[in-house]
């Protein structure tokens, strides 16, 4: 009667391998959470300091912008109103007189717009091409852009494409004329890797401020300058990444 008594006692035993499942369950979870909260914080440090250089990059190249407009209007500000151009915070150096600079429907340069680049353009790469700005300039980009007309009997399609052959000819013009001035040779090696002909048709007009298009002003030729911040920051990422 005794054994049986002992048969019917509740058995523990069987418990223990649960138990130490259980254990070792919690602590692989344990695990795999820290090590989870330990990638995250490895991801966020480092985003952290992708983000920390890449503010620094955008502070140098700032300040950089700001001084070389600073070089350029000290340089151009007594000429700018004589040459009908003018100098814009983004480093946009507009010549915005269309009568000095083409006859209507033409590409060759006038003779006072080859006076004006004559003394402009050397002056323009001596500073851009300095050892204080040179290896920050990506492009150094000629825009010839254009009024959306071209004659009465033109539909406005029409217009844009003959706009556009137009303002790609005049652009070719003052490229191959500046690249050819003696006074650059030394520089044409590195023009060649930066220099560039845009012609843009009537795809960026300028407007009065009632909405109308400003026809003379829409037709002007620009210097512009595009600086290589953007490479920069992609290579300080890469670094950081790898």
């Amino acid at each position: 009667m005794i054994q049986n008594n002992q048969n019917h006692l509740p058995r523990e035993d069987h418990w223990i391998p649960l138990a130490d499942l259980m254990t070792g369950l919690m602590i692989i979870f344990m695990l795999i959470a820290i090590s989870f909260m330990i990638k995250v914080k490895q991801e966020a440090l480092k985003a952290e300091q992708e983000a920390i250089k890449v503010k620094k990059i955008a502070l140098i190249y700032n300040e950089v912008k700001l001084e070389l407009y600073r070089d350029l209007y000290q340089e151009f500000a007594p000429d700018l109103p004589l040459w009908g151009a003018e100098l814009k915070k983004d480093l946009t150096l507009r010549f915005k007189e269309p009568k000095v600079l083409f006859d209507t429907g033409q590409a060759a340069l006038k003779p006072r717009f080859t006076a004006i680049l004559n003394d402009f353009f050397p002056r323009y790469i001596r500073i851009l091409g300095s050892n204080k700005y040179r290896n920050y300039i990506e492009e150094i980009r000629i825009e010839g852009h254009t009024s959306s007309i071209w004659n009465q009997n033109t539909t406005e399609h029409k217009a844009y494409f003959l706009n556009m052959a137009l303002s790609q000819s005049r652009t070719r013009s003052v490229l191959s004329h500046v690249f050819l001035l003696p006074q650059i040779q030394n520089e044409r090696l590195w023009l060649k890797k930066h220099l560039t002909a845009n012609g843009l048709s009537s795809s960026k007009l300028i407007y009065h401020q009632d909405g109308t298009e400003n026809k003379r002003s829409s037709q002007r030729v620009e210097f512009k300058i595009k600086l290589n911040a953007d490479d920069r920051i992609a290579e300080i990422l890469n670094m950081v990444r790898s």
